[in-house]
């Protein structure tokens, strides 16, 4: 018997599996993977690697580095981890940003643009808490509208995400995703991985 544990990124376990055998879910978001033409990574590989770190029930989203996984490793271990092994595959850094299954659903729950469509609806991905000068260093802003979350930013982009020439200091630091990866990502971990 499988029981879900609806808490904090925790998932399924078999009834006969002890509590210090929890397996917590987490959502992988890599940095300038597949995007522009460069950091290719094919997702195949991706899951391999996962795979090969250990982690389970290891399932990506659409090419631009999303990995949902189960492990019993810490966040920051499997972090750790997960970006060495990719800085020995692709030859560079690549920046991870984890998040559980229960952050993600509070950042949808939180979206400061209910009207707005998803597909126009951005979240930056922070490791760190949002920095405070976002809107005083903003470059190149148009129409877009900008609020910030404790580690993430909301940008509404009226005319598209792909016209905009917004830049954010913070860009360097995290990773975007719109609003519809972000509610798929939510309902495959919510799944148990």
């Amino acid at each position: 018997m499988r029981i879900f544990l609806p808490f904090a990124g925790y998932g399924w376990m078999d009834r006969e599996t002890e509590w210090t055998e929890l397996m917590a879910i987490f959502v992988a978001l890599l940095r300038a993977v597949n995007v522009g033409g460069t950091g290719k990574l094919p997702m195949a590989d991706l899951r391999a690697i996962c795979e090969e770190i250990g982690f389970e029930g290891v399932r990506t989203y659409i090419q631009s580095g999303n990995v949902v996984f189960r492990t019993s490793w810490t966040s920051e271990a499997a972090k750790s981890e997960l970006e060495a092994r990719l800085h020995e595959r692709m030859g560079k850094p690549v920046g991870v940003i984890m998040r559980d299954p229960h952050s993600l659903h509070e950042i949808l729950a939180r979206n400061p643009f209910p009207k707005a469509a998803p597909n126009q609806i951005g979240v930056l991905f922070l490791d760190q808490a949002t920095p405070s000068d976002v809107l005083d260093t903003a470059k190149r802003r148009t129409d877009e509208e900008i609020q910030l979350g404790d580690r993430e930013i909301f940008i509404h982009y009226p005319s598209g995400m792909g016209r905009s020439r917004l830049h954010l200091s913070a860009m360097e630091l995290g990773t975007v995703r719109n609003l519809n990866t972000v509610a798929k990502l939510t309902e495959i971990s919510a799944d148990g991985a």
